[in-house]
């Protein structure tokens, strides 16, 4: 069966060309049908009931934990903490352990091409404790090097966070490299793997990060639910983001509390159960497809598409060296809002702006670009439509005048 028959959206939009995964990703039927199940067979609380329907939610939340665990190779379970996606994780490992571990003029390092989930919570953090944050120069490329990692840092550097693969360059950096040196230095490094995960294959073992964030709508599972993994011994030192329900053991009337153990401890309330039951089958669906093919094949699309823009002189491509199925580009001369505009008059969907990373125009020297990226389920006849209709971008023009 074709792969795309696995896929609703697919199905039931047949002139539909989506180019947007990078945003967000189309789900499989599987993950759909866990879901529908949860809420149709044995909708309940987790950690909550002592009755079957409820063990069985526990059985299923706890399963999907495990399959995170196996899927980043993380040594232990309750290195696996369930958020609403990357920026929670991302603001959680900032303000509940960072906060409390620098110091006025300690330095972290990101880059210009980040996403602002990766800068934002370290601006307020600078104007509320003092740290200082500084930016890791980009090659021609756009690229981050272990030289230019290395020319960075100062005996004040604590902190390095960065994105495996950025959501608009679509460069992939060397993480296990940046680790290795960062920790002979003691530096801790924080990963945004939102872009990474569900299109490579990541050992968060191999790769030794300290911090690793990524969210399940990016890899068919659903929205609201994403993944904080960080190494034991450093999630075991962070101050619970959230207080309530399930994390505690017990509290009195004096303020006295007893914290839960790890993963508990980190998830507050009730979940978003039926995101966790999602988001499990889509790592069972992953799983299956091998994600080293997944990334070989989505390489040889971009290649593919990069040779096909480049053919036509009204296009530029900023990032045609970048390692992974993510491509920037615009039409000379036009806004490219409205190239996403025309492109879909033709049913094709592409980004269009800054992309949440509104300081990577300091090295783009441009602010807005049009995005194009890929997932497995992309085809070389889709590109081909997207070539031909470019081809007619004279017509934008003459809408424009």
């Amino acid at each position: 069966m074709d792969i795309r028959e696995e896929f609703p959206m697919l199905v039931n939009n047949n002139n539909l060309i989506y180019f947007d995964n990078g945003a967000t990703t189309f789900k499989p039927r599987l993950v759909i049908d866990s879901i529908k199940d949860y809420y149709e067979n044995y909708t309940s609380n987790a950690h909550r009931g002592d009755y079957n329907i409820s063990l069985k939610t526990d059985m299923k939340y706890e399963a999907t934990r495990k399959k995170v665990k196996e899927f980043i190779n993380a040594e232990r379970l309750e290195e696996i903490i369930f958020t609403s996606g990357t920026t929670e994780s991302l603001n959680m490992i900032i303000k509940s352990y960072f906060k409390y571990n620098l110091n006025p003029g300690d330095e972290v390092l990101i880059t210009k091409s980040e996403h602002a989930s990766n800068v934002l919570p370290w601006f307020d953090l600078a104007n509320e404790i003092g740290i200082k944050v500084k930016y890791i120069e980009l090659d021609n490329d756009f690229k981050v090097t272990l030289d230019s990692i290395k020319k960075a840092t100062t005996p004040n550097t604590r902190v390095i966070s960065i994105a495996h693969i950025t959501n608009v360059v679509g460069d992939v950096r060397p993480i296990k490299e940046i680790t290795e040196y960062a920790h002979q230095l003691g530096i801790k490094v924080i990963v945004d793997g939102a872009q990474s995960v569900p299109h490579m294959k990541v050992d968060v073992q191999d790769l030794d990060c300290d911090f690793l964030a990524f969210s399940a709508h990016k890899m068919c599972g659903p929205t609201g639910i994403g993944i904080l993994y960080g190494k034991y011994e450093l999630l075991d030192k962070m101050k619970p983001y959230n207080l309530g329900g399930g994390m505690n053991s017990s509290f009195t009337s004096d303020g006295i509390i007893e914290y839960k153990s790890l993963p508990q401890r980190l998830e507050a309330g009730t979940q978003n159960i039926a995101g966790v039951i999602g988001l499990g089958a889509a790592i069972d669906y992953l799983s299956l497809l091998d994600m080293d093919k997944v990334h070989e094949y989505e390489l040889k699309l971009k290649e593919y598409l990069v040779k096909k823009l480049k053919e036509n002189d009204m296009i530029e491509v900023y990032n045609e060296n970048s390692e992974s199925g993510i491509v920037a580009f615009n039409i000379k001369n036009i806004f490219s809002q409205d190239t996403a505009i025309f492109l879909n008059d033709y049913n094709i969907c592409v980004r269009a702006g800054n992309h949440c990373a509104k300081i990577l125009k300091d090295e783009l020297e441009i602010k807005n670009t049009c995005r194009i990226s890929l997932y497995f389920y992309n085809t070389k006849e889709e590109i081909d439509k997207l070539i031909e209709v470019l081809k007619n971008s004279d017509m934008l023009y003459q809408q424009i005048l």
